[in-house]
């Protein structure tokens, strides 16, 4: 917790401040509401950490690596009845068919 606590104090009004270490433990979703809005969360449909870094891809922009859930994973996490989420899924699925160069 302490270095995503650190990347988040770069926002300007360190919300971050206000979020205990236990708190992403505690709660389904720990919402940091700063100059954007990053929710944190354990697990998302399911899904934790160690799952969705079986899957991972790297993005590498500036020399920095960073690693990305896969669209596959995403498609996963975003298993809910929410119209946001189905819309997310359709083009996520869309993104893999396209990969695959699939029509």
């Amino acid at each position: 917790m302490a270095r995503i606590k650190r990347a988040l104090r770069i926002l300007e009004d360190h919300a971050v401040d206000d979020v205990e270490d236990t708190d992403v433990a505690r709660y389904a979703v720990v919402r940091v509401a700063d100059e954007i809005v990053v929710d944190l969360m354990a697990l998302a449909c399911g899904i934790d950490y160690s799952d969705a870094a079986r899957d991972i891809q790297n993005l590498t922009i500036e020399g920095v690596l960073i690693p990305l859930a896969s669209p596959a994973t995403l498609i996963r996490t975003k298993n809910t009845v929410r119209p946001s989420d189905a819309a997310d899924r359709l083009y996520l699925e869309e993104l893999l068919r396209a990969e695959h160069g699939d029509s």
